[in-house]
């Protein structure tokens, strides 16, 4: 007999990626949520998914369920929540119901504060074109995936290891749950101030992560990350630990290159956080079974995981990426290698404050410096989402002397944002868009870059 589940907030990117791989799968899916946004819109409505009406509602939480999947989107008031609870449904947060799946698996879970995604996505790659057989859940659509998670009988399964709570229930950290046999942790840098108060709370979630992986387990672990190899060093535990650091590398015409003992091996990515990504990617590979020469022969056609310095557009003249960097660290490092492959060019950056954390009054000064690097830099922020993420208000004046920049520029409003980018075409540019969000739906097909009376248009957000 089919199982029946039922989805309470539906929309989000990891969860409607979960219902349609169940759905696949030959589970009988429904869904509710009270804002449903693209792509999870379109998805969701092609797979005949897509919930009547938003909101929420007890009548849909039927005693024949087999379970309830939570997502962090609802609150613990959730009516259709209490209604499950009413009725004994099991309840499961979004990696509970992923480790039930995995438990006699083996688990290979990519943690860290900045980098994981693309670790993941990099691992993701190699394996596909070795045809490796796996199960997955990243947190970004990867070319060659049709969707962001998958769950069959494979031995084993790679998963992208947020740190970030489990469920509005569950004030557990999502990496915690998956119990690695081989994780790996890219960095630390403190995020999600609203549930991590303290920077040293948010390190002992790593601690705890790391301490999960059992004697006959390994932990990968950036060396080039200071807190990360401190943390390391301070385990008793006695799992295998494997340091990795920026393999040899050179750039040349903008093109970056790995130096190995096979030769050069040209990259479609760039930056030295993605040479460090692809390092810890190849050493989890190695555990996994697959040596060097096929490790290089695969990565050198990973492209990159959506808005993961994405490239939208690029001619001559004008080059487009978008990128996800939101927190301090990933801002730097992001702009950092945008500058390094592209020396000499007008640098534009701009990021969206967006997240909890970066709309944070006791936060943003942690993002002193962190643009300094571009050449015009612009920050943007929405005093509704702030309202509606129940914060206190921030000021112009507040973020201006948080990035403690002269020439930074703040808006709020993204249609005279969208023409002050639009001015920026005085010599060779690169437009760097950092956001967790999609700057309040703007537009950017009207982005329109005039050089030497060339005009390219294209949608990047």
């Amino acid at each position: 007999m089919k199982k029946r589940l039922h989805f309470i907030a539906i929309g989000g990117a990891a969860m409607h990626n979960l219902a349609l791989a169940l759905h696949q799968n030959g589970y009988i899916i429904s869904g509710s949520d009270d804002e449903i946004l693209e792509p999870s819109l379109s998805r969701l409505s092609a797979a005949g998914l897509l919930p009547g009406k938003e909101g929420w509602f007890t009548e849909r939480i039927t005693a024949d369920l087999d379970g309830v999947i939570l997502g962090m989107h609802a609150r613990a008031d959730n009516p259709e929540l209490l209604r499950a609870q009413q009725l004994n449904i099991p309840v499961f947060s979004f990696p509970e119901f992923l480790y039930e799946h995995a438990k006699n698996k083996q688990r290979v879970v990519i943690g860290g504060s900045h980098g994981k995604t693309t670790i993941t996505a990099m691992i993701l790659h190699v394996l596909r074109l070795l045809n490796y057989d796996f199960d997955y859940m990243v947190g970004a659509k990867i070319d060659g995936f049709d969707t962001m998670v998958r769950l069959s009988d494979a031995p084993l399964i790679i998963l992208e290891g947020d740190e970030y709570l489990s469920s509005p229930v569950d004030r557990r950290p999502k990496f915690h749950l998956y119990k690695a046999d081989i994780g790996l942790i890219s960095g630390i840098a403190w995020d999600h101030i609203n549930v991590f108060p303290t920077y040293e709370n948010y390190i002992d979630q790593f601690r705890i992560f790391a301490e999960c992986i059992p004697a006959s387990g390994t932990l990968i672990y950036c060396s080039a990350d200071s807190e990360v190899k401190k943390l390391v060093n301070s385990l008793t535990t006695d799992s295998e630990k494997i340091p990795y650091d920026i393999p040899a590398n050179e750039i040349v015409d903008g093109v970056t290159s790995l130096l190995t003992e096979y030769g050069k091996i040209p990259l479609s990515v760039f930056g030295d956080h993605n040479l460090l990504n692809m390092e810890g990617a190849r050493l989890v590979c190695n555990k996994l079974g697959i040596n060097d020469h096929l490790f290089y022969k695969s990565i050198s056609s990973f492209k990159g995981a959506s808005r993961r310095l994405e490239l939208i557009s690029k001619n001559s003249d004008v080059a487009v990426y978008k990128d996800f960097a939101h927190s301090p660290s990933k801002l730097k490092a992001t702009i950092h290698a945008v500058r390094n492959q592209y020396p000499g060019w007008n640098l534009v950056a701009c990021m969206e404050l967006h997240t909890f954390s970066s709309l944070n009054e006791n936060f943003l000064e942690q993002y002193s410096g962190t643009m300094d690097e571009s050449d015009t830099a612009y920050v943007y922020f929405n005093p509704h989402t702030v309202e509606h993420k129940k914060l206190k208000p921030i000021s112009e004046e507040m973020i201006w002397k948080a990035f403690n920049n002269p020439g930074i520029k703040i808006y709020n409003n993204s249609s005279e944002l969208l023409k002050e980018l639009s001015t920026n075409t005085n010599r060779k540019t690169v437009f760097l868009m950092m956001s967790s969000g999609n700057f309040d739906g703007m537009n950017l097909n009207d982005l329109t870059v005039n050089f030497e009376n060339k005009k390219i248009t294209k949608q990047i957000l």
